[in-house]
């Protein structure tokens, strides 16, 4: 398949929109299902101690009902304390997540942390004297039609960006500004990770912001960040809620694959109990891809593409 890849499996909704924590649970639990032997990711830090930040956790929350600052902050500061290791650069949050969640299901896969170099996890702009980027300047340059991305990513990479519809959040604002302002505050506290209050600020700057910027502009403190703010707003255009996020993966789909990667999956499909769904049903919907199909309506609503429904992975053999 198209730059060395055999097979590529989604990760679930209720997996890729959480906080690195749960994000990295899902991730690690999935590719131990898959029967993985290896998990390599990318990191500021490689050669961080990961025991001994595991084995220093609090053992409560409830001492980070800190307001004055965000959790992360709160849990960061803790593990500075007691440890003496700065956690703060993304790649080492996420790192420590997936480290963490292999730790908590018995350590079934060998960690092999990549040292990131040339380009910081924010840096907006594309260099100018490298081959490497961070994945937020590559987007910027995809988003603004820039012919020097083709330097950064795999011409198979740039081929199906570049003929896919891009998504922005404006196109967006509409339906969230809607459902903010029509939804009572009690509906809006039932949705997941909505705390604290937060759905009163959420509801009294929807009515007064014409743009999404202007919204996240007017909510954002030093509490909320952009990023939780914004997986607040995929949450409500969803109606995502706890019983449904807070679930723990139990299927497998794969997207797409090649003649290795389908010998692999016939290889597993004997020794998983998990279901391997490669066509999208109605019934499929009902029964494993509530959150997943209602996620993909959304981008049906605004690029009019088919998403999920009777779609096959993507097959190279």
């Amino acid at each position: 398949m198209a730059a060395g890849v055999d097979l590529v499996v989604e990760l679930p909704f209720f997996g890729a929109v959480q906080p690195s924590h749960l994000f990295a649970k899902n991730a690690v639990r999935i590719a131990q299902e898959l029967a993985c032997e290896s998990l390599a990711f990318g990191a500021e830090h490689p050669d961080m101690d990961y025991d001994l930040l595991i084995n220093h956790q609090p053992e409560h929350d409830d001492s980070f009902k800190q307001f004055n600052q965000t959790y992360a902050s709160t849990f960061q500061n803790y593990l500075k304390r007691q440890t003496g290791i700065t956690l703060r650069e993304p790649n080492d949050i996420l790192a420590f997540g997936y480290a963490n969640a292999n730790h908590e299901l018995g350590n079934p896969l060998k960690l092999v942390p990549i040292q990131r170099i040339e380009a910081d996890h924010n840096d907006q702009q594309l260099t100018t004297d490298s081959w490497i980027s961070s994945a937020s300047s590559i987007r910027n340059g995809i988003v603004n039609y820039s012919s020097e991305i083709t330097k950064f990513m795999p011409y198979s990479s740039f081929h199906m960006v570049a003929s896919s519809f891009q998504y922005s959040w404006e196109q967006f604002w509409p339906f969230l500004r809607y459902e903010l302002i029509k939804t009572p505050i009690q509906e809006l506290q039932r949705i997941y990770q909505m705390s604290e209050g937060i759905e009163h600020r959420l509801k009294s700057a929807a009515k007064r912001s014409q743009s999404f910027s202007d919204f996240l502009n007017s909510v954002k403190t030093k509490r909320y960040t952009y990023t939780r703010i914004q997986r607040l707003c995929v949450y409500v255009l969803v109606h995502a809620f706890s019983d449904e996020m807070l679930v723990d993966p139990n299927y497998l789909r794969p997207l797409a694959f090649n003649g290795q990667g389908q010998r692999y999956l016939n290889q597993i499909k004997h020794d998983t109990e998990w279901p391997i769904i490669t066509k999208v049903t109605d019934q499929v919907v009902d029964d494993w891809l509530v959150l997943d199909y209602q996620s993909s309506m959304m981008l049906e609503l605004i690029s009019g593409e088919n998403q999920d429904v009777h779609r096959y992975p993507k097959i190279i053999l």
